[in-house]
């Protein structure tokens, strides 16, 4: 089978290449490396059956170009990080908004399946937990640039279901939820990265905010076997389902875990919101997905704790990372 991740290069897409390669199947990557790296595809790149494409998916002709000679996509290119949101609010929309309709246009055009990745962050404040598929989203005003990621997910959810509902596009979406593990960068704002760099440098560990929000970390190995599994499977096409683990811990907590955990002396910083990202920033308190639907379907279940994916991480970034398996 021949595959198209556009944004490969990236955290989540350079897993999901890896995974596919190592059961024969063939890759292709699109990305512009806005937030993804090179580095990320250095196993990826030694399989005969992989290329790499230098580009945007913004870029309609050479989307139309790229899903010519395959037969499935996975759109995961986005801008990602809520410091690249709150910083570069039309980046964040345009990449988003027009990136997924041009590459739905294109699969259109060929009758290819297609997997969107979405977010949790659509569920917006709502305090409905835990949430399901079906739950309803309570986003913020246009004012706080914070919600302008939930929305344009938002909308590149109801337009990937209008091409399903009015021509039959096959197309599956995945609301993600944390996904964590190696190559994650801190860079735009993810927390296990960033607090486990500043616990193994020594330094103050950062929580934003009083540390009660909440969240579900899901490592990087169970979301791409439930990525490949609801695209193989053709019951899936024109549904969405929630992807993530339910294992939820506060920030402060977890703050406290990876200093336990590293050995580390550092102590923790509460910085305020206001500080971090500006004035009137929103935050979701909690996250916590329901899983059912997901389990019913592929029987998905995580196979990582909290406390693997800490010490996953923590090998990575002292250079021994276990996590070498290649086509």
């Amino acid at each position: 089978m021949r595959y198209l991740i556009t944004g490969g290069a990236g955290f989540i897409g350079s897993h999901l290449a890896e995974e596919l390669l190592q059961r024969g199947d063939s890759v292709t990557v699109l990305d512009n490396f806005s937030t993804g790296a090179h580095e990320n595809l250095k196993r990826a790149e030694q399989s005969e059956r992989f290329k790499l494409v230098y580009g945007s998916v913004t870029d309609k002709e050479l989307v139309t170009e790229c899903v010519k000679g395959v037969d499935k996509v996975y759109h995961l290119a986005s801008a990602v990080g809520v410091k690249l949101i709150i910083e570069k609010p039309i980046e964040t929309i345009e990449t988003i908004v027009e990136g997924a309709s041009i590459v739905f246009g294109a699969c259109a055009r060929y009758r290819l399946p297609v997997l969107l990745t979405s977010t949790s962050e659509v569920y917006g404040k709502s305090e409905s937990l835990p949430f399901c598929e079906d739950s309803d989203s309570i986003i913020g005003p246009p004012k706080y640039r914070r919600w302008a990621y939930a929305s344009a997910k938002a909308l590149d959810e109801f337009l990937a279901l209008a091409y399903w509902h009015q021509i039959k596009l096959p197309v599956v979406l995945v609301r993600l939820f944390n996904t964590v593990g190696p190559r994650q960068t801190g860079q735009y704002g993810m927390v296990i990265p960033r607090l486990i760099r500043q616990a193994l440098a020594g330094q103050p560990l950062t929580v934003y905010g009083d540390g009660n929000q909440s969240r579900c970390f899901c490592h990087v190995n169970d979301a791409v076997r439930a990525l490949i599994e609801l695209l193989d499977q053709p019951e899936c096409a024109g549904e969405l389902f929630n992807v993530g683990s339910t294992e939820h811990i506060t920030i402060a907590e977890l703050a406290k875990k990876i200093i336990a955990e590293t050995g580390s002396s550092s102590e923790i910083s509460y910085v305020p919101y206001e500080e971090a990202y500006g004035q009137g920033f929103e935050d979701m308190r909690h996250r916590v997905p329901s899983l059912d639907k997901i389990e019913a379907q592929i029987g998905y279940k995580t196979e990582h704790n909290l406390s693997s994916i800490i010490q996953c991480i923590v090998s990575h970034e002292q250079g021994n990372d276990a996590n070498t398996r290649l086509p």
